[in-house]
This record gives C-alpha cells, sequence and structure tokens, in this order.
C-alpha cells in the first residue's frame, strides 16, 4: 500500500512539473521562417514582371478623386478611360521608400513585437459572424459579450502575438456603436497589439480620442500607437474602393499602422491558374503600396496579399486546403523577396466542429505559412467553418499548435555540446542508457516542448481519466480560463471617461 501511495504522489509531482512554465521556453514567437519555397527565383521574377506589366498597362479602376490627384503627383499616369497606370520605375521606388520592419505596439511595451525581416508571429483575424456554443456545441451568432470572452481568453495565450477582432458583435446594429464597442472591448480586455477595422472614415478620429484616454492623454496615442487598422482599399479585379481608400487616409492621418488586405478568390475575383493569381494579387497589393506611398512615404503598412481559394465545383469557399497552404506560402515568399513585411492568411479551417478535418487544415496550413516566413500569420487563431465561425476550444487548441510550428521553426541547433560525445561514450560504458544523466536534464528544458491539452498517456490511463477527446479537455481549459483571468486594464477614470463620451453597450 505504501509503494501504491508513493507511485500515485510521484504521478501528481510529474504532473505538476510538465504543467510549469519551463525555465527556457523552447518555442518562444518570432521564430525564423524562410525555409520553405514553393517558388523559384525565376518564378518569383516572372510572376513580379507580370504585375509590373498589369499595372502599367492595364493600370487600376474607380480611383477617388482625391487618391487621383496624389497619384498623379508622383508619376502615375491617367490612361483617359478611367484607369491610372503606374511606370514600374514608381512601383520600385514605392518599394525601396516603404517601411521594411516596424514595431507593433502593445499597451504593454513587453508584448511590443517587431514585424519584418524573416521572423514569425501567429496571430487573429476574421469577422466571424457566429459562435460555436461551449455549453451546446453548435453555433449561434455571435455577440458583444462573446468578443469581450474571447478577448479576455486569448490574452492568456502566448502565442497570440497580437490580437484582431475575431467576431462581429451582431446584436450591435448601428455601425458606429458597433466600431466604437469593438475597440472598448480590445482595451478593456487586452493590452497587446489589438487591430481593427473601421466601416466609415469617419469613425476614425473619435475612436483615436478613445485610444488616447487608454494611452493616457489627448494626443498621446499617436507618439505610440499600439492598434493596427485592417483594410482592403483595392476590391478585386484591379480598382479601388472609394470608402476604404478614405480609411486609409484617415488612419494614416491618426498614425495608426494599417494592414492593407487583398483578398482575391481563386476562379471568381482572380484566375483559377495559382501562378496567374499570384500576379493579379501581387499587382493589387502593390497598388495599395502605391497609394500609401503617395500619401506619406514610409508609413508603415503590412503588405497583405491573402490568397482566398474557392471549390470551383461548388463556389464554396476552401480555407483549408492545400491549395490555400502553398498560395499563401507563396505569397509570404513574394512579400519577403521584396523586403516587404508580410501578412498572410492560413489556418483557416472549413471544419466545423473541432475534429480532424480541423486538426489537418489548420496544421497543414499554418505550418506552411511559418516555414515560408509569414511575417504576420492572420486567422491562425480560433478560426472555424470557412473563417465563418469562432470558437474558444479552437483558441486554446491552435495556441498548443503554434507552440510545436515555432519549435519545428527553431530547426535544431549543432554545437559540441549538443552533439554529445562525452555523454554517449559515459552511457555506453556506464549504465547503458541516457535516463537521468545531467546532459539529458539540460536538453529536457532547451529542447523539448511539452503540450498541455495533447493526449500522450496510454490507452488504459486515458481511459480511467475519462476518455476525454481533444475538443473536451480545450473546453475546460477554457472555461477555467474565462472564470479566472478578468484583468483591469483601464483604470477606473479612464473606463468612466469612456462611458461618459462613448455609448458602451457592455456592463
Amino acid at each position: 500500500m505504501a509503494g501504491a501511495r508513493g507511485r500515485k504522489g510521484g504521478r501528481r509531482e510529474r504532473l505538476a512539473q510538465r504543467a510549469a512554465k519551463p525555465t527556457v521556453d523552447p518555442c518562444p514567437p518570432g521564430q525564423i521562417g524562410g525555409v520553405y519555397k514553393p517558388l523559384s527565383d525565376d518564378d518569383l521574377r516572372r510572376i513580379y514582371d507580370t504585375a509590373l506589366d498589369l499595372l502599367e498597362r492595364l493600370g487600376v479602376g474607380d480611383v477617388p478623386e482625391r487618391l487621383q490627384k496624389d497619384l498623379l503627383a508622383i508619376g502615375a499616369t491617367d490612361n483617359g478611360k478611367g484607369r491610372i497606370q503606374f511606370p514600374p520605375a514608381l512601383v520600385e521606388e514605392a518599394i525601396d521608400q516603404a517601411a521594411k520592419t516596424f514595431v507593433l505596439h502593445g499597451r504593454d511595451p513587453e508584448r511590443s513585437i517587431e514585424v519584418g525581416g524573416n521572423t514569425v508571429y501567429f496571430g487573429t483575424g476574421g469577422a466571424a459572424v457566429q459562435m460555436l456554443d461551449m455549453e451546446t456545441g453548435v453555433y449561434r451568432p455571435s455577440t458583444l459579450e462573446d468578443l469581450h470572452s474571447l478577448t479576455r481568453l486569448q490574452d492568456t495565450l502566448a502565442n497570440v502575438s497580437w490580437y484582431t477582432r475575431c467576431c462581429v458583435a451582431t446584436d450591435v446594429p448601428d455601425t458606429y456603436d458597433l466600431d466604437v464597442n469593438t475597440v472598448f472591448a480590445l482595451l478593456k480586455n487586452t493590452t497587446k497589439p489589438i487591430a481593427t477595422s473601421f466601416t466609415l472614415a469617419e469613425y476614425v478620429a473619435p475612436i483615436v480620442e478613445m485610444l488616447d484616454i487608454a494611452a493616457g492623454g489627448l494626443g498621446e496615442f499617436a507618439k505610440r500607437p499600439f492598434m493596427k487598422a485592417h483594410i482592403s482599399p483595392v476590391i478585386s479585379p484591379m480598382r479601388y474602393g472609394e470608402d476604404a481608400v478614405d480609411v486609409v487616409y484617415e488612419c494614416i492621418g491618426h498614425n495608426i499602422p494599417i494592414s492593407c488586405i487583398t483578398a482575391a478568390q481563386a476562379g471568381a475575383t482572380a484566375p483559377a491558374t495559382l501562378a496567374g493569381f499570384l500576379a493579379q494579387s501581387l499587382s493589387e497589393t502593390l497598388a495599395s503600396l502605391l497609394m500609401v506611398h503617395a500619401i506619406q512615404p514610409g508609413f508603415p503598412m503590412v503588405f497583405s496579399n491573402w490568397p482566398l481559394v474557392i471549390d470551383l465545383r461548388t463556389g464554396a469557399f476552401s480555407g483549408g486546403s492545400g491549395e490555400t497552404a502553398v498560395l499563401n506560402a507563396a505569397s509570404a515568399q513574394l512579400s519577403n523577396w521584396l523586403g516587404l513585411p508580410s501578412g498572410v492568411a492560413c489556418s483557416m479551417t472549413d471544419a466545423k466542429a473541432i475534429d480532424a478535418q480541423y486538426g489537418m487544415e489548420k496544421g497543414i496550413t499554418s505550418m506552411t505559412a511559418g516555414l515560408a516566413g509569414g511575417n504576420l500569420i492572420y486567422e491562425s487563431s480560433g478560426m472555424t467553418a470557412s473563417l465563418l465561425g469562432v470558437s474558444c476550444e479552437a483558441f486554446v487548441l491552435d495556441d498548443e499548435m503554434h507552440s510545436n510550428t515555432y519549435r519545428a521553426l527553431r530547426g535544431i541547433e549543432v554545437t559540441d555540446e549538443n552533439l554529445g560525445f562525452d555523454a554517449i561514450c559515459a552511457a555506453v560504458l556506464g549504465e547503458g542508457h541516457f535516463l537521468g544523466g545531467q546532459h539529458t536534464y539540460a536538453a529536457m528544458e532547451r529542447d523539448y516542448f511539452y503540450p498541455s491539452l495533447a493526449d500522450r498517456d496510454d490507452p488504459r490511463t486515458w481511459e480511467q481519466q475519462g476518455a476525454q477527446d481533444a475538443w473536451g479537455r480545450a473546453r475546460q481549459r477554457a472555461k477555467d480560463i474565462l472564470r479566472d483571468h478578468n484583468p483591469q486594464y483601464l483604470t477606473a477614470e479612464q473606463e468612466n471617461e469612456i462611458r461618459r463620451r462613448f455609448n458602451i453597450l457592455h456592463a
């Protein structure tokens, strides 16, 4: 009986050790990607040259008057048929003068990240309108309460490096109230770098007033902007969107960094051929860069050419496909080849449930984007159902998936110590194994990631502990976090001032 109690106590100690934060994090965010290169150097050049030809010979249509004036002033030309064309020299000037790296500030400086090069960070995106309910296991319309809960939840997840509102509060019908309450949910519940979208340009200035309150006073946000804007100023194929262009002007005027997102769909708003898609998508995202260059050269912009794929048999969105994986990897490769901060969208599973399809699609698409060196990988946490849905369980499962991806990106450090010649000799001439050796202990903390959700028990132990699946474990973890994590990131004075000046709908 004493022996049995001893074994049980030892198991508790082992479990506690596994749950403890490692002395050295073996897989932190910001690992280096770029090893996976689906495009050859010749491929890159041909796609780029085709994009230049599209901008020079076809140009971009539906150019708002203010933007047209600014583009013509920097050397673009009007073909007289409603399209603005861009000479290759102007495109290359915009690329040369673009911001190559910049800091995405967190309200907490310790949570800031630097974007650019080949560093990889996973984060969020999306505008899901349905929430996978943790109690019923089925979808329902997403609400403002959901947005607050999801923001609190992700605040605890180390691998969500920035947080974009991932769902729409469908219970807030007024668009201004929606934009205001979305930003308030982010400010109240996290100090990571945040991001949102603006429905109309006139909403930017008042929301900046709210950001100033959180930053500590009038004009403080602009000094160290901790929120970026997601904008789609180019509508595929090859035309500007006036409302979004207006938002760009306002954001630049208030020093809000921007992600200019091109989201063409293969076979619908872009060619079905993957090479043709990449050429059009690149030209459209370059058109966004040219717009920024005309307004303020070098302004921080994430070059976000997001390839979206549809099932050509049905027209259904196909976010978890192999084509999505390779196209987003190629987009990251193209952006990095040009030296521009890259943003791609991966981990957009089409699965509705947290099941095998979910895991397969998320794992394949997020790993390829990371290996290709996508600087910011959007949609990578929490999204389900082809971006229509979002899930608390998915957030915690994806966070663990990202740790494994970062571990793969970190690779293998080959040093005299790691090669272990002396340790091999000691084991062979001594006890015949490596268990308990100092060399093994050092590697245990430094080189290995220990999951807290993935199950590694034997079948009998798994059965004795309730035969729980990943969805069930993730649901319990999410519930525990939402029960225990209630941060107070706004002072009482700040929150009262925001509530006095804005129509805040969350209690």
